[in-house]
């Protein structure tokens, strides 16, 4: 397994992290995803370590907070072994301060965390989202308080624009407080928006990819086709629609160069996908998630191995899309503001 610096930082994480939304199964939405219990993520925590990947990615709002717990009870007696990462900032409970970045919430998030996935610290804390209502200069003073105190290793953001990113790390710079070194973002061959503005971002300011939901949501999975109906176990029937939307002739124009390209390679479509996705500037790491063993095991296979360039090339050029302005327009001038990729 390839390891990785994260961001600008000295901590180094495998290019494969194991994501823990499909632990728990509770509500509607995660047992779509899935319901791995104990046992069963004992057994994928298993395979994982035995591969190399040691980075486990939860939140607290995945199965209210039960995903954490399951992974707690799958990584006991081996805690030195692997690495947690872990989100707080969406609602987690009725009263109205459990939602946000404040200082009463992140302690209240980081601790209940900590209890959950039975650790005095977490690897990796990263905000789920932007907190418009709570000054920034509050946000980042509390994180460093908690990584001064021991609690976290390391701070990273998710699903922040350009300008949040940016902000806070300003902010971080005049106090002198701990600096976000990843970006848990949503980044796939049929959503590559990462590119206009974050990856640039994450390239001058030393912040690392994390990437989220690698196979567009599920579609690129190899089990949707074009001229076939969904599989009968697809998550899309129940969270199709909450999820980034994306055409069918723009999807299935993607999928027809990975069915190529899987061909000629011998690989699987996700295996494809997920490679393309690793020698993309800025990803540190890639969150994969598998409801079982076998959706896990192909997963692992979309390393020790590379694409050619024409390989490359060709899913480039068949998921490039007309970014939004200003990017469109900053192309024209790329002598001197070049795109990364």
């Amino acid at each position: 397994m390839e390891y990785r610096r994260l961001g600008a930082s000295g901590f180094s994480v495998p290019v494969l992290s194991f994501g823990t939304g499909t632990f728990g199964g509770k509500g509607e939405f995660f047992s779509a995803w899935g319901s791995t219990d104990v046992a069963e993520a004992r057994r994928l925590v298993d395979i994982c370590l035995d591969a190399g990947v040691t980075m486990f990615d939860s939140a607290d709002i995945y199965s209210a907070g039960a995903a954490e717990s399951v992974l707690g009870e799958a990584i006991k007696g081996r805690r030195d072994q692997v690495l947690i990462s872990t989100k707080a900032t969406f609602r987690s409970g009725g009263k109205p301060n459990n939602v946000g970045s404040s200082r009463y919430h992140l302690i209240q998030s980081c601790d209940a965390a900590l209890k959950r996935l039975g650790t005095d610290y977490i690897d990796l804390f990263q905000l789920h989202g932007f907190d418009a209502m709570t000054p920034v200069e509050e946000t980042l003073s509390t994180l460093d308080d908690l990584v001064r105190a021991g609690k976290i290793r390391y701070l990273g953001v998710s699903n922040f624009s350009g300008w949040h990113l940016m902000k806070s790390l300003a902010v971080s710079d005049r106090y002198g407080y701990s600096r976000y070194v990843a970006n848990q973002a949503y980044y796939s061959l049929i959503g590559r928006d990462y590119e206009w503005e974050l990856m640039p971002l994450g390239l001058d300011q030393g912040v690392g990819a994390v990437v989220w939901s690698p196979l567009g949501w599920g579609r690129l999975t190899g089990k949707i086709q074009r001229g076939q109906p969904l599989p009968a176990t697809s998550r899309l029937h129940k969270t199709g629609d909450m999820g980034p939307q994306v055409s069918d002739d723009y999807l299935f124009q993607v999928i027809d160069a990975l069915n190529d390209i899987a061909e000629e390679t011998g690989k699987t479509v996700p295996q494809v996908a997920l490679n393309w996705l690793l020698q993309r500037p800025t990803v540190s790491t890639v969150v994969i998630g598998a409801r079982n063993e076998e959706q896990l095991r192909q997963n692992l296979g979309a390393v020790g191995w590379n694409l050619t360039a024409e390989q490359v090339a060709k899913l480039d050029a068949a998921s490039v899309v007309t970014p939004a302005y200003p990017y469109w327009h900053q192309r024209s001038f790329g002598e001197r503001n070049p795109a990364p990729v």
